[in-house]
This record gives structure tokens, C-alpha cells and sequence, in this order.
């Protein structure tokens, strides 16, 4: 069991992402850590627990962190995600609880305490599917985490595409020093990029069939989905909703999900119109050794059915 801590921005597909850990048997979420990204922080912390109150997952500790990055003024997108960042359905009010303590404080604490238990020596797997700010500060803050980090599998970046500029990709873009200092942390990373996750598409179809459950989950899911898959395709003109953030998790519970392939990934931080940019050395011609496993290809059916099935299991509890 692959034991794992989300930093994420939700936002409709960190909202998933969610889901599919919490239903997942292989997957141990011992906590939540919220970031500013698609919409302000306090929406986010509310989204995170208003998704958990949903699934019934009251258990699961959430800490809020920066509503801001490093070193930049904070963009969002409610073009993508509406004004409450989780548009298309009226979820349940949480009646849950976040953490008194910094998601950076969380993130350490958790990683540092299991390395205090003698009987365990397993290491923690840390899945950003937002902006990078609250794992860039904990690094910072404390480097000796690094030693309890299994790997990171963040979604952001690309190699071909980009939403939110001619070059970037959303999460990288608004947090860019942040992605720096992942990528250069030493860590092990899997970046699940827009190459790929544009393809993890659901189509309406797709979301029909999820929505026809009318399950306390589904019947709430599917609109949500509605919503984010007509802003995509008036905006990106991708016909559906694609799933960005469940397909790291879905790369933590089956591997053969993904195919990847060890690259060097710079960021962008200054330039005038590259800002964000994941830069890959596809053709090694720097001679620098990779410091990313890079997603090229997706199992588009594997993927879909690790929703569908997590999707009738929140159903039934």
C-alpha cells in the first residue's frame, strides 16, 4: 500500500484525484494540504472539505497553506472552475473540521514522524496537483524531509502543450520559483503533464454515464463534470472533461497506466513570454541527467475504469 499526502487546489479534477485515493485499496491518503491555484485559498480549504464531507471521509486530516506563491501575485481560473472553484453542483456543506497548523507544518510533521517509528520505514509519496508552493517551502524549511520522500508525482508541466499561455501549463505558471525548487530538490519526480492528461479525457457520454448512477456521490459528480467539461470545450475546444489531477493517483495504483521517460525538465522563471515553461531536454543535448520521469502516453480505458469503479464505491457507503 503506497501511503501518499495530496497538495492540491480543488478545483473539479483535484476533487477526483480525491475520490479515486480515498476508494482506492492500494492507497493509504493520510492527509490533504490545500494551495491557492484555481481558485483563493479559502475556497480551496473549503472545496477539500466539502469533498470529503461528500464522501463521507470525515478521518482525513486537511491543512491549509499559502493562498499566494513564493514570490508572485496569485492567478486563478474561474473560467475553468467558476467562482467557487467547484462550479456545476451544490455539494454538501462540510461539516468537517481543517487542522490548526500550516499544510507546510503538515507536511513535515507527518513525513518526520514516521521516520521516528522505529517500527516503520516506509516512505511517503507527495502527489501535487496544484500550484508547487507548499512542497517548495517545505523543502526549504526542512531538508531533511527529502530522506522520507519516496517520490513526487505532480501534475503540471508538459512538453508540447500548454492552458494558460503559448507556453505553460496552469500549475507551473502560477508558481514557477516554487517548481524550481522541486524539480532541482534531488527528489524523485514523475511529472504527469498535459501530453498526457489532455488525453484522460471523459466525454459526455462518458459523464452521462456516471450522472444515470444517481447515487448520493454520482448524482452530485456528474453535473460537477457537466460543468468542467462544457468550460473545456468552449475555452480548449477538448470535447469533455479532461481529468488532469486523478491520473497521478491512477499512476500510484497501477503504474502501467502511464509510460514514462527519464528527462531533464528546467523551469522557466524569466522569460518575457515563456514564463512557467517546463523545459525538457527531449534530445539530451545539454548533458544533464534527468531529473524527471516524463508521461508520453496514457491508458486512456485503464484510467476510465479507475474512476468509474472508485465512483460506485463512494456510492455505497
Amino acid at each position: 500500500m503506497k501511503r501518499i499526502i495530496i497538495d492540491c487546489d480543488p478545483g473539479h479534477d483535484d476533487m477526483m484525484a480525491i475520490m479515486l485515493a480515498d476508494a482506492s485499496e492500494k492507497i493509504e491518503l493520510l492527509g490533504i494540504t490545500t494551495v491557492a491555484g484555481n481558485q483563493e485559498g479559502k475556497k480551496t480549504l473549503n472545496n477539500a472539505l466539502k469533498v470529503l464531507t461528500l464522501i463521507k471521509a470525515k478521518n482525513i486530516p486537511v491543512a491549509r497553506g499559502f493562498d499566494k506563491p513564493i514570490v508572485r501575485k496569485l492567478t486563478v481560473a474561474p473560467e475553468i472552475h467558476g467562482i467557487s472553484g467547484l462550479d456545476g453542483a451544490k455539494l454538501p456543506e462540510a461539516d468537517i473540521k481543517p487542522l490548526n497548523i500550516h499544510a507546510v507544518d503538515f507536511i513535515i510533521s507527518t513525513l518526520l514522524e514516521r521516520n521516528r517509528d522505529k517500527n516503520r520505514d516506509d516512505k511517503i509519496y507527495l502527489v501535487p496537483t496544484g500550484p508547487l508552493t507548499n512542497i517548495a517551502v517545505a523543502l526549504i524549511k526542512a531538508p531533511e524531509i527529502k530522506n522520507r520522500i519516496e517520490r513526487i508525482v505532480l501534475m503540471g508541466g508538459a512538453l508540447y502543450d500548454s492552458n494558460v499561455t503559448p507556453a505553460a501549463e496552469f500549475n507551473i505558471f502560477v508558481d514557477p520559483e516554487a517548481a524550481k525548487i522541486v524539480f532541482e530538490s534531488g527528489i524523485p519526480i514523475t511529472m504527469v503533464g498535459l501530453d498526457v492528461t489532455n488525453k484522460a479525457v471523459f466525454t459526455f457520454a462518458d459523464i452521462d454515464r456516471i450522472t444515470s448512477l444517481n447515487g448520493r456521490v454520482s448524482g452530485i459528480v456528474g453535473p460537477l463534470l457537466h460543468f468542467f467539461a462544457h468550460a473545456n470545450l468552449e475555452i480548449f475546444n477538448i470535447n469533455g472533461a479532461p481529468l488532469h489531477d486523478p491520473l497521478t493517483v491512477a499512476y500510484l495504483i497501477d503504474s502501467s497506466i502511464l509510460k514514462t521517460k527519464p528527462l531533464h525538465v528546467d523551469i522557466e522563471t524569466k522569460g518575457e513570454f515563456t514564463r512557467g515553461r517546463t523545459v525538457a531536454d527531449i534530445y539530451r543535448v545539454t548533458g544533464k541527467k534527468p531529473n524527471a520521469e516524463v508521461a508520453l502516453r496514457v491508458d486512456v480505458d485503464k484510467f476510465k475504469k479507475l474512476i468509474f469503479d472508485a465512483v460506485v464505491k463512494l456510492d455505497a457507503r
